[in-house]
Formats: C-alpha cells, sequence, structure tokens
C-alpha cells in the first residue's frame, strides 16, 4: 500500500482519497491505475491544477441558438477574431469546470480507469487552452481554430469512455442496488454531457465558420432553413440500414408532414434524436413480430408545426414499456440491451454503432432537445406499443442550460 500522495507530490485533485488500493483482480485494472498514476505524475504540475480550481470558480457565459446565428451570419474576420477571444476564455472555465466534477464522483466512480482516461483529456485540453498566447491577429486565430478542432477530436471518445467508467463501477457494486436510485451519479452524468453538448457546439460552429463555400442557408452548424421531414427520413433510412444488418429485415418507416416546412435548428443535432428514437422503436417491432406470421407494423413519424413548438412523434407498436419501467429509459445505468462495451477494446479508434447501444441514447436525446430549450417525452402502451414526443423550440431565444 503506497501514499498516492508521496508520489504524486500533494496532488490531492487527481487521487481524492490519501491511499490507493491496488487489490483489484487480474492486471489490466491495476496496470490502467498505475499507468494514471504515472502519467499523471509526468503530465499535470501543482500550478496547473490550482488553476484548474481558479478557473473552474469563474461564471460561464451562456448564448442562445439565434445569437450563434446572427454573429455567424457574417464570418469576416473582425467576428471570427471577437469568437476566437470570447472561446479561449468560455472554454477554459466550461473544461475546468467538468475536470473538477470528474475529481469528486461518488461511489468510488473517479478512481475508475475509463474515468481516469476522460479526466486526463479534460485537463489536457484545459492547458493547451491556457498555454496559448492571447489572440491578437488573424494568424493567432487560425492557430487557435487548430487547436480547438484538436481539442474537438481528443474527446470523441468521451461518451463511451465513461459509460465504460460507469460499467466498471457497476461490476464492483452489490447486485441488489437498484441502479436508477443513483441519483447523484445521474445527476452528474447530465451536467457533464449537457455541457459536452455545449462545449462541441460551441467549437464546431466556430471552425465551421471558415468554410469559405458553405451551403445555401447554413451558418456554422445551423441551417436557418432546415426541413425537420427531410432529416427524419434521412435519420429514419440510417436507423433501418443498422436495423437491417442485424436482423436481416426492418419494419418500413412512414412520415407525414409538410416538407416544405423549414425552420432554424441544428440538423446534425436533430438527425441524432431522431435516428435514436427510430432505432429503439424498430428494436422493439422487430423483436416483437420476428417470429410471428403477422407483418411487422411500420413505424409513423408525425412532424407537427406549432406556434412555439415544432413537435416530431415517433409511434411504435412494438408492445410498449411496463409502467414500472419508465422512469428507468432516462438514467444512465438502464439498457434492455446486452452492454456492447468491453474494457479490452480500444475506444480511441472510433465505434461501431449497434441496434442497442450502452443505454445512453434516450437520457443523452433528451439532452440534446433540452439543449436549445426542447424536451423529449415517452408515453407507452403496455402490451401494444411507445409514442415518443420531441418537442424542439422554434423560437431560438432561450440560453443555453450551464450546468
Amino acid at each position: 500500500m503506497v501514499p498516492i500522495n508521496s508520489v504524486l507530490g500533494g496532488l490531492n485533485f487527481l487521487f481524492p482519497s490519501s491511499t490507493i488500493s491496488l487489490r483489484f483482480k487480474g492486471s489490466y485494472l491495476q496496470n490502467q491505475v498505475l499507468m494514471a498514476a504515472k502519467k499523471a505524475c509526468e503530465s499535470f504540475s501543482k500550478s496547473l491544477i490550482e488553476d484548474v480550481h481558479r478557473w473552474g470558480c469563474l461564471k460561464q457565459t451562456g448564448v442562445s441558438l439565434r445569437y450563434m446565428m446572427e454573429f455567424g451570419s457574417k464570418p469576416i474576420s473582425k467576428n471570427l477574431l471577437i469568437s476566437a477571444q470570447f472561446l479561449q476564455k468560455e472554454l477554459a472555465i466550461r473544461i475546468a469546470r467538468r475536470a473538477i466534477e470528474l475529481e469528486n464522483l461518488p461511489y468510488g466512480l473517479s478512481q475508475k480507469p475509463a474515468v481516469l482516461k476522460v479526466r486526463d483529456w479534460y485537463l489536457d485540453s484545459f492547458r493547451d487552452l491556457r498555454a496559448f498566447p492571447d489572440i491578437k491577429n488573424m494568424n493567432d486565430e487560425r492557430e487557435f481554430t487548430e487547436m480547438i478542432k484538436a481539442i474537438k477530436v481528443r474527446h470523441n471518445n468521451v461518451v463511451p469512455t465513461m459509460a465504460l467508467g460507469v460499467q466498471q463501477l457497476k461490476k464492483g457494486m452489490d447486485p441488489k442496488i437498484v441502479y436508477e436510485d443513483l441519483v447523484e451519479i445521474h445527476q452528474f452524468l447530465d451536467r457533464f454531457y449537457m455541457s459536452r453538448i455545449g462545449i462541441r457546439m460551441l467549437i464546431g460552429q466556430h471552425v465551421e465558420l471558415h468554410n469559405p463555400n458553405p451551403p445555401p442557408f447554413v451558418v456554422g452548424y445551423i441551417h436557418t432553413k432546415m426541413s425537420p421531414v427531410e432529416v427524419a427520413t434521412n435519420a429514419s433510412e440510417d436507423a433501418r440500414a443498422i436495423c437491417c444488418r442485424e436482423y436481416g429485415s426492418a419494419p418500413d418507416v412512414r412520415i407525414y408532414g409538410d416538407p416544405d416546412f423549414t425552420f432554424p435548428y441544428v440538423p446534425a443535432h436533430l438527425h441524432l434524436m431522431v435516428f435514436e428514437l427510430v432505432k429503439n422503436s424498430l428494436r422493439a417491432v422487430q423483436e416483437r413480430f420476428m417470429d410471428s406470421d403477422k407483418v411487422a407494423p411500420p413505424i409513423r413519424i408525425i412532424v407537427a408545426d406549432g406556434i412555439e413548438d415544432v413537435t416530431i412523434k415517433v409511434s411504435d407498436e412494438g408492445g410498449g414499456i411496463p409502467r414500472s419501467g419508465l422512469p428507468k429509459i432516462f438514467t444512465y445505468l438502464y439498457s434492455t440491451a446486452k452492454n456492447p462495451l468491453d474494457e479490452h477494446s480500444d475506444l480511441g479508434i472510433g465505434e461501431n454503432v449497434t441496434m442497442a447501444g450502452y443505454g445512453y441514447g434516450l437520457p443523452i436525446s433528451r439532452l440534446y432537445a433540452r439543449y436549445f430549450g426542447g424536451d423529449l417525452q415517452m408515453i407507452s402502451m403496455e402490451g401494444y406499443g411507445t409514442d415518443a414526443y420531441l418537442h424542439l423550440s422554434r423560437l431560438g431565444d432561450s440560453q443555453e442550460p450551464l450546468p
């Protein structure tokens, strides 16, 4: 038993407990912790950790979809410079806050190897942002843009890696514990992933404004005349392709709505949400009717244009969810499917999309909806099917939620 503080020179931030036990089953976890301790010793100075805590106390600044759209509609050098100067400070604050939170997670989650890896990514990114000199001209701005592009890539696999960390936690917990009751972990993950959505939106928006030939009506990540019917069609086709790959066939998807109706939104966000809802519905219907002589009923998508919201309803006849199971579907520790994550797999290369993921699709889709003032609700009829209501605010005035 080695006191970790003597190894790390008092970096309590990195390992909250004063000692670390190496009583792990197998050499994999043992090696991961030793590597993490070695990396921490080599990489993160005491002054950096103190800097993280200083910046983590600063106030975040939220922006609205409307502001992003109006500001980005004229990507002249002056605006790009202002944007870069804002991001240099804002990203450091947001990343510092998440790094601090990764320090103090309940139930020992902070010490799980996968979570240590995520924390290292956040500390590396904070260090990159703080080491970058003040942005004074367009050369500085271009270099800064390349750096934040690299930060975005570094964090590509945060979601599956954090999911792996939660899985590592679950393996060591009493199986009698009801996971949806672990409120602190769910609240942390909601804050953590909402912040991640915001960070990636801000970086992606700034980077895309450098496109010399943007498509018509596109401002960074935002499409000012996005057709929800068109996005829903593309997302449904992608989901059906995965269903066909996994099961050999897929139920039909029928979409009802005005294809000419448009409103300003982020197509990538909507695609992700509809894809997840349709994928869940396809799996439920396919598995319910797999051994039946009946033809599998179609998934129905209805797009409604309201004054405040655009609402997209995804309806299936996949048998529904028991009422007792409804509170679980938006938790991060619940999935009805076999978990595809493997702690021995290399998460750095990319992730293979499967019909049933690691139980994060619905809670993260709800966060994407809420990011711009919308929401996601599920209503189920056990024995029949499920309706998902995706509400998207069409006003664009709501500020980012800042956890």
